[in-house]
């Protein structure tokens, strides 16, 4: 969904070390930056790429990246971290350049409300539409908790509409047949809590 990416600027928010956005500056990327509230990156990013620490919030308020604008904007499962979300998402909208886009993944709603009908002896629908922020153990690392403010695909699809933003194009990713006989509890999980969804944004049209 990203495309070929040779001579494309690039944003990365919510970059996290700056990882992904130096592979993609490998694979052709130019003039990129990334952000991140951490500033825990990599310590030798390549050549074309700046890595900038700072919120989601108003990434366009951030001096490094005052006047610039990008052809892909990526919100890589950092979108839920956004206090302000349509905020946010105006102020990547505005750092666009003709043609460009948003790509953002964000978790399968279900997935919360699975985990946590599990543990409420609830049923799936009261999980769904609950509201109150859900904390859980982080995979890699039992002693840190993470607390994901639950959504449903309607918050979703509202915050994109209140944002100007249309959906070019979603997806749901799934394993390959070949990977899931190499990964069984991987094909496992995606079949209980189904994956991330994947979005391609686009401003709209002025009328």
């Amino acid at each position: 969904m990203l495309g070929d990416v040779s001579g494309r600027s690039i944003l990365d928010l919510g970059c996290g070390t700056g990882g992904k956005l130096a592979e993609l500056a490998r694979d052709g990327a130019v003039a990129s930056a990334g952000v991140d509230i951490a500033g825990n990156f990599i310590s030798s990013p390549p050549v074309g790429v700046e890595l900038i620490r700072g919120d989601l919030l108003d990434p366009g308020a951030l001096p490094e990246l005052s006047g610039r604008t990008f052809d892909r904007i990526l919100f890589l499962q950092s979108f839920g971290y956004a206090v302000d979300p349509v905020r946010t998402l105006r102020s990547a909208q505005a750092m666009l350049k003709p043609d460009g886009f948003i790509l953002l993944t964000r978790t399968q709603p279900i997935r919360y409300a699975v985990e946590r009908a599990e543990q409420h002896g609830t049923t799936l629908g009261e999980e769904y539409f609950h509201r109150a922020d859900y904390t859980y153990r982080a995979g890699w690392n039992e002693n840190i908790k993470l607390t994901k403010r639950t959504y449903t695909m309607s918050d979703l699809l509202n915050v994109f509409s209140a944002a100007g933003l249309w959906i070019e194009s979603a997806s749901e990713p799934q394993l390959t047949p070949e990977a899931a006989r190499r990964y069984p509890h991987k094909q496992a999980w995606m079949n209980k809590h189904l994956g991330i969804l994947i979005f391609k944004l686009r401003p709209l049209a002025p009328f």
